[in-house]
């Protein structure tokens, strides 16, 4: 069983993870085409439109003179904001609120409008001021970067016209970062500079080289008349997990010196303001390895505070030193400097190798109420109303949304919606329910639209509500009693009229009835008898032609889109009238195909199949919106008549399940089997972290996992697939799917679904690898479940008697019992006691690459470093 130790030993390697797989990462690329994406060709990030971020704004390209001269594709297109004072971009967060995100915005001005005057606006997070944005000239490359944890499970990025030119921006990225790093207990760090000391290379270094992709701006000194000189090694610099920071191992292999051995170093920050505070993070790592009795030692000090004493940086070892609180000043001033007592041996000078520093940040705005904001965000997109509805509705008052206003009664309180006109707005359809959560509401005016059906009695419910104008709609009905009794004792002003089909009472709707009963009854009962003998017609053909399939509802051809849609008679000559059967499962046959000269997987839905039409468009959709490397690709579907057929990619290798059972000669071996558990692993951290909303797989099992040429690893088979409807919610109920032996015995009782059902299965798969045993089998006594057998024989220490009899001797104990480990974890029966899939990978990762976070003492390492900031420039184009 994992501990909570051995969990917390591998926690900072979480981000780590996400950023290699870039799972943690939102890259957006303003301005693109609708629903377009594309992997940069330089750091092979996925950047994708912003046309589902954004509702307002126009796309634009830079001038023709700067597409072709070495910029950033994600610079040459950007969002032009000619209307509205305020335009927001809505993001959700990839790990949700309660985590830390750098967030990073980009512009280029590249002349897109012709003007040829760079504009000046304003930046914003959500409705706290963020930073001017100034451009000096068409080429500009500004980045503006903020780290914080957000209060909700989005965040919102806004510019701000100030009359000085038409805002805009060309890309928003979102980074993952450990909560452990950049702490402060203010509300947010602004980024002043990051810097790359002794560069050999005049661009910034960013993602691969950096997990986070943090962007490190060189600072080299190639002059031999610089005070300082560059030394730099071809060994890598944290070859395995060490730091949490974890600057980019190519910016930690150079470092800057003074040329002269018994100088010292003093860095020096001007800052614009004098009152401002700053965090600074200064990295270290020796990089030349000495003989003798050469060694190096230095103080850290920020103006006449020691922050490290005899600091000696670690060989290719990162040591970062922090301010613990922020520093602020006219001059800040940072010395590394040799100590003065006799360390013995001759000391080298200092060095340092990156640079980072910030400025604190507080939030002084406070933001509307979450309901009150989810409630407007929900009316606006219900109805959508074609209003310059961005940003936060009530903050700050100069943006606030047309027809709404706002109180805040002191510094501490959220403000809340107090009044909301949206007449004459075209307003269709029912009274959404999102307006009964608008609770502070006094005055409501939605008159002259075309609103339909009866006047719903939650407007009774709203305690301050004083004015209500529904006249001028289609509505129907009749008037809640409560309303008009609040109208009748003056306490509420109630206008309802232009609505002709809207009754004070039962009285008119009465007279309606009594006049069309009978013609009612009459036409009532002969349709009824038709509708009763169409249906026992329809029913007849329908069992007679689907048996079993389930397929009630089947809407034939293309499901809500037609990408990827294929017809019958396409599917029949991709497998050569099906040809050659590859397999055979609970949905129907797998068939061999052929398509464009790539070779597919045909799986087509049998009459006898107890799946159907509801597993079959589950898994469409799933895999329609669901990419990852160890997640099967749906090439394709077919939907039509009474043939339904997903196509996907071929897995040349079949699936674990029949490894394991020994109905393939080949043998596994056991890093194969460590590499297939980690492949699997990363998929459904996927599914449960990388989606939104978060999917549950509910029916893990070897079977279902499916192996490429190369035995790389990938789930398959989403039929059974939830996903979390609500947000916030950890549980659904559902009716329990899966398969015996693999389902999650608290879901099997409870009927709550969660992530942790998934994690229960994947542990009974990992038993199954490592002992290549079926989950019960009759020659265990009692017919014991896997777990109950692994779990004994590793209390008894026998990890030999637990692996499997054909691997001999060729495995690692250690990892064998750390895996076992994980598994008899992933298997407990409570859910809460379970870890989760991050987890699961993490530990994974260190089994499979020998990642052993290092346990050294660091010494006094944690506080310290800064730099000349004010001569730095802004990175270019890489």
């Amino acid at each position: 069983m994992l501990s909570s130790v051995s969990f917390t030993s591998f926690a900072l390697l979480l981000f780590l993870v996400h950023a290699q797989d870039q799972s943690g990462f939102i890259s957006i690329d303003c301005g693109i085409p609708d629903d377009s994406s594309y992997n940069d060709e330089t750091t092979g990030i996925k950047y994708v439109s912003d046309s589902a971020f954004v509702d307002s704004g126009t796309r634009k390209s830079v001038a023709a003179q700067f597409q072709k001269i070495g910029f950033d594709r994600h610079l040459l297109n950007l969002r032009s904001f000619p209307e509205g004072k305020r335009n927001c971009y809505h993001v959700q967060t990839p790990r949700g609120k309660g985590f830390k995100y750098l967030i990073r915005t980009r512009f280029m001005y590249g002349n897109y409008d012709g003007q040829g005057g760079a504009p000046e606006f304003d930046l914003y997070l959500g409705v706290n001021f963020w930073d001017s944005v100034k451009l000096d000239n068409a080429t500009t490359i500004l980045n503006k970067e903020m780290i914080t944890i957000p209060l909700t499970d989005h965040v919102q990025v806004c510019v701000v016209d100030k009359n000085t030119g038409t805002p805009f921006l060309s890309v928003l990225e979102i980074r993952g970062l450990l909560n452990t790093t950049y702490e402060t207990s203010y509300d947010a760090l602004r980024l002043e500079r990051r810097l790359d000391y002794g560069s050999i290379s005049d661009l910034p270094f960013r993602y691969k080289d950096d997990i986070y992709d943090r962007i490190w701006t060189p600072r080299s000194f190639s002059s031999p008349l610089s005070e300082f000189k560059t030394v730099n090694t071809s060994l890598t610099v944290d070859q395995g997990f060490h730091n949490g920071y974890q600057p980019a191992p190519t910016v930690m292999s150079t470092a800057a010196t003074p040329r002269n051995e018994s100088q010292s170093m003093l860095l020096v920050l001007k800052p614009l303001d004098p009152n401002a505070k700053f965090y600074a993070y200064m990295h270290f790592a020796e990089i030349e390895e000495f003989k003798n009795n050469l060694t190096r030692q230095f103080d850290v000090w920020v103006d006449n505070t020691v922050l490290s004493r005899f600091f000696k940086p670690r060989y290719l070892f990162t040591d970062t030193v922090s301010t613990p609180e922020p520093v602020s000043g006219a001059s800040l001033n940072f010395s590394l400097y040799q100590p003065t007592s006799d360390l013995g041996g001759f000391v080298l000078p200092p060095i340092i190798n990156a640079l980072e520093i910030y400025q604190a940040i507080e939030f002084l705005q406070i933001p509307t109420d979450p309901l009150d904001v989810d409630a407007m965000r929900k009316i606006k997109n219900r109805y959508r109303v074609e209003k310059n509805w961005q940003g936060d509705p009530c903050v700050p008052v100069e943006y606030s949304w047309e027809g709404v206003e706002c109180i805040q009664n002191d510094n501490s309180t959220n403000p809340r919606v107090v009044s909301l006109n949206i007449s004459f707005s075209e307003l269709a359809g029912q009274i959404d329910p999102a307006f009964s959560n608008l609770t502070s509401l006094k005055k409501l005016d939605i008159s002259s639209n075309s609103l339909t059906g009866n006047i719903p009695d939650f407007f009774t419910n709203l305690p301050n509500l004083t004015e209500l104008n529904l006249e001028g709609n289609k509505l129907t009905g009749i008037i809640p009693a409560k309303l008009l009794e609040r109208s009748k004792d003056g306490s509420l002003s109630l206008r309802f009229g232009r609505n002709p089909k809207l009754c004070l009472s039962a009285s008119c709707q009465n007279i309606k009835k009594k006049k069309n009963g009978q013609i009612i009854l009459l036409v009532a009962l002969i349709i009824g008898i038709v509708i009763a003998l169409l249906t026992a017609i329809a029913l007849f053909w329908h069992f007679k032609k689907r048996k079993q399939r389930g397929a009630v509802g089947v809407r034939n051809g293309p499901l809500e889109t037609a990408k990827r849609y294929f017809k019958y008679s396409k599917v029949v000559n991709i497998t050569n009238n099906f040809e050659r059967v590859l397999g055979k499962g609970g949905f129907g046959k797998v068939y061999y195909g052929v398509i464009n000269g790539e070779q597919v997987a045909v799986k087509i839905l049998s009459e006898e199949s107890a799946q159907g039409y509801k597993e079959f468009r589950a898994e469409v959709e799933i895999l329609m919106r669901v990419h990852h490397t160890n997640l099967t690709s749906l090439v394709g579907y077919c939907n039509e008549g009474n043939h339904i057929a997903l196509i996907y990619e071929y897995m040349a290798n079949e699936n674990l399940g029949d490894y394991l059972a020994g109905k393939r000669s080949f043998i596994l071996s056991w890093e194969e089997r460590l590499k297939i558990s980690l492949d699997a692993a990363q998929g459904l951290e996927y599914l449960h972290y990388g989606c939104n909303p978060p999917i549950v797989h509910r029916d893990v099992k070897p079977t279902n996992i499916l192996l490429d040429e190369k035995l790389q690893a990938k789930i398959a088979d989403f039929g059974l697939s939830r996903s979390f409807p609500v947000e916030g919610s950890g549980q659904v109920t559902t009716v329990v799917a899966g398969t015996i032996g693999y389902l999650d015995p608290e879901y099997y009782s409870t009927r709550q679904m969660s992530e942790k059902s998934d994690v229960y299965s994947f542990g009974v798969v990992l038993l199954e690898v490592i002992t290549g045993q079926p989950v019960i089998a009759s020659l265990r006594a009692e017919n014991r479940h896997i777990s109950d057998h692994v779990n004994s024989m590793l209390a008894k220490g026998d990890i030999k008697g637990i692996v499997d009899q054909r691997l001999g001797e060729k495995f690692n104990a250690g990892s064998a019992w750390r895996i076992s480990e994980i598994a008899l974890a992933c298997t407990e029966q409570r859910s809460a006691q379970r870890p989760t899939m991050i987890q699961v990978v993490m530990e994974l990762k260190q089994i499979v690459f020998g990642r052993e976070t290092d346990q050294e003492n660091h010494g006094d390492s944690t506080k310290l470093i800064t730099v000349n900031l004010n001569s730095e420039e802004a990175p270019q184009a890489r």
